[in-house]
């Protein structure tokens, strides 16, 4: 899309929005889920199949270059300055022939083409090496959309005391919003970063970040989580 349509999708959703605010706070919702003691940060699929040029599930290069990834490498550094948990999500299939008689696919396959992203091929399931892992960082291989959906997720987070889960990545109207959803409902504080979560399709972000805000988890700042992962272990010695 140019730079114009663009611009008029943006002044689209943002009456939408307006509309869309005023029927949600009347009805009780947008209501906040706040920060909480322990954070954690949950980073869905920014591998290179996602974060690169050429590939099918490749997203938006510009935001991706440009504000996702730098976003991320803020939100990593203030982490890992401060000893907070960091999972790297990714996504990886073993059996991708579409006719095999068994396969670890589902039938997602017939949708989406999630045969493309072979176990075999580390390369396309790999974590972008401008925010790669580092040691004590987990990374962990999903099936699904959703990060919990049949994995160890909340297990590992709720083993660590962890209570507020920032979550990053793509894409926004599937496994960042999955996740999300999931994440909260389990009983963690949901916190969506805006401008380190991406797309393919223009307005999916917005749409889906306006969505959310209302109904399953609040949309903060990179700016507003630095500070909080720079400040919530002080502020909880503080309390005790």
């Amino acid at each position: 899309m140019s730079e114009v349509d663009n611009a008029e999708l943006d002044r689209m959703l943002s009456q939408a929005f307006d509309a869309a605010s005023k029927l949600y706070k009347e009805r009780g919702f947008q209501r906040r889920v706040g920060f909480g003691k322990k954070p954690a940060l949950v980073s869905v699929d920014l591998a290179n199949a996602w974060t690169r040029p050429g590939n099918p599930f490749t997203c938006d290069q510009d935001k991706m270059d440009n504000e996702i990834i730098p976003g991320m490498q803020r939100l990593l550094e203030a982490c890992r300055a401060n000893g907070h948990p960091v999972i790297h999500v990714t996504t990886a299939y073993e059996i991708t022939d579409r006719n095999a008689p068994f396969t670890d696919m589902g039938l997602w396959h017939d949708k989406i083409p999630v045969d493309v992203v072979d176990l075999a091929d580390e390369e396309l399931w790999a974590i972008d090496s401008r925010i790669a892992p580092v040691k004590g960082e987990y990374t962990l291989l999903k099936k699904r959309a959703s990060s919990f959906h049949g994995t160890e997720l909340a297990g590992i987070l709720r083993a660590n005391g962890v209570d507020t889960i920032l979550v990053t990545g793509v894409t926004a109207c599937a496994c960042v919003r999955q996740t999300i959803c999931d994440g909260i409902a389990d009983g963690f504080r949901t916190i969506a970063v805006k401008e380190a979560i991406g797309d393919r399709v223009p307005g999916a972000v917005a749409w889906n970040l306006f969505d959310i805000d209302a109904k399953f988890g609040d949309v903060e700042t990179v700016d507003t989580c630095v500070d909080y992962l720079n400040n919530v272990a002080g502020k909880q010695a503080a309390a005790e």
